[in-house]
């Protein structure tokens, strides 16, 4: 258990359960398009949010955030669907795991299937899945809104993942 209670009740429910919730009040917080790699895990967190974009000079690389993360977080990344490159793999999901992030979300793509499961993070969910790397690529902004399968995240919003998808609780300020 966390000791953020918000994201501990989110933890107990699945994410049909929340999404009917959320479709209640006439708030849209499932992600379209965005899938498990592995249907047994579920995962919980506050959202650190990235968004990517192909860029020149300099490139940059894919992973220059990732010491800035809390433990507990789940990582939401943005590549406006993209399937021309990747921005998460192995290297990426062990460095996560070891941080204790509780998760990763992509609107883009993922590779190292193989490897990936091993490392043991609780869960990546994504668009789609392929061995294509992007080059120049580079975050572009870290902690700002991005759009995740039509649905706004906000740094700090709930995330919930489970084999069903992934829903988004939107703090309300």
């Amino acid at each position: 258990m966390s000791k953020d209670t918000n994201v501990d009740r989110a933890a107990k429910l699945d994410t049909a359960t929340i999404s009917d919730a959320l479709d209640k009040f006439g708030l849209n917080g499932a992600c379209y398009k965005i899938a498990p790699r592995d249907g047994s895990f579920r995962m919980a967190g506050r959202a650190y949010t990235l968004l990517y974009m192909v860029c020149g000079n300099p490139p940059g690389t894919v992973g220059d955030y990732i010491d800035d993360i809390e433990p507990g977080s789940v990582l939401v990344l943005d590549n406006a669907g993209r399937e021309s490159g990747t921005v998460w793999g192995d290297i990426l999901t062990e460095v996560a795991h070891r941080r204790g992030v509780a998760g990763t979300v992509i609107d883009g793509l993922c590779r190292d299937r193989r490897a990936v499961p091993q490392a043991r993070l609780p869960g990546i969910q994504q668009r789609s899945l392929d061995a294509h790397r992007q080059r120049p690529r580079a975050t572009r902004c870290v902690q700002v809104p991005v759009s995740i399968g039509g649905v706004r995240v906000a740094p700090g919003d709930i995330v919930r993942g489970d084999a069903d998808g992934v829903v988004v609780i939107q703090k309300r300020v």
